[in-house]
């Protein structure tokens, strides 16, 4: 009996072991669909399937601005300030032809600077 005791204790760690070594993190898919955003303070002009007003965005300082054609979902602009926003991306699944494939959600207003 003293010596299954050592033996059952080994064969438990070493099983545990294996166990653990097999299991893989879960994806933290909130953060691997954040993006952050800059939001300039005026729209510009742009024609989606009609002319329309584009928010103007880009996600590191040094990048140009592009047209965003589509809304960021509980995000409410307001002319004249600078946003920058923590968003979430979704894919669309078989999203209309003339719409985007990605869903674009406020996670968290950042920053709002008057322009």
């Amino acid at each position: 009996m003293k010596n299954i005791i050592p033996f059952l204790k080994r064969t438990l760690f070493i099983s545990s072991l294996f166990v653990l070594s097999q299991c893989k993190p879960m994806p933290n898919s909130s953060s691997a669909n954040e993006k952050t955003f800059i939001i300039a303070s005026q729209t510009a002009d742009c024609t989606g399937v009609a002319p329309m007003k584009c928010l103007q965005v880009k996600e590191k300082e040094s990048d140009n601005w592009e047209n965003l054609y589509t809304n960021i979902e509980g995000f409410t602009y307001e002319p004249g300030f600078e946003y920058v926003l923590k968003v979430k991306t979704e894919k669309i699944e078989n999203p209309p032809m003339d719409a985007s494939s990605i869903r674009y959600i406020l996670v968290k207003e950042v920053s709002k600077t008057k322009k």
